[in-house]
């Protein structure tokens, strides 16, 4: 069953990590209802949260592969139903 949710990602190098991560996220655009970014030039840092429609499982897929990019930080959460 399918459920709203969030993402959560911290990149602490855009240089390094920016296309894998955009990689993933194509990935798994069908499940991605909006995204938002901040990045931190100076910092060479960036925030992204995504709104997601995903099972628990599709939910693991993309925030395993995010989390596995070195320098990615991810936190989800989706609601009770």
């Amino acid at each position: 069953m399918k459920r709203l949710g969030f993402v959560g990602i911290i990149i602490d190098d855009r240089e390094k990590c920016a296309t894998q991560v955009n990689a993933v996220l194509s990935d798994f655009s069908e499940l991605i209802l909006a995204r938002t970014g901040l990045p931190k030039v100076k910092e060479n840092a960036s925030v992204i949260t995504l709104v997601i429609d995903a099972t628990t499982d599709e939910l693991g897929r993309l925030t395993g592969k995010l989390g596995s990019i070195p320098g990615v930080s991810v936190k989800s959460g989706l609601a009770k139903q």
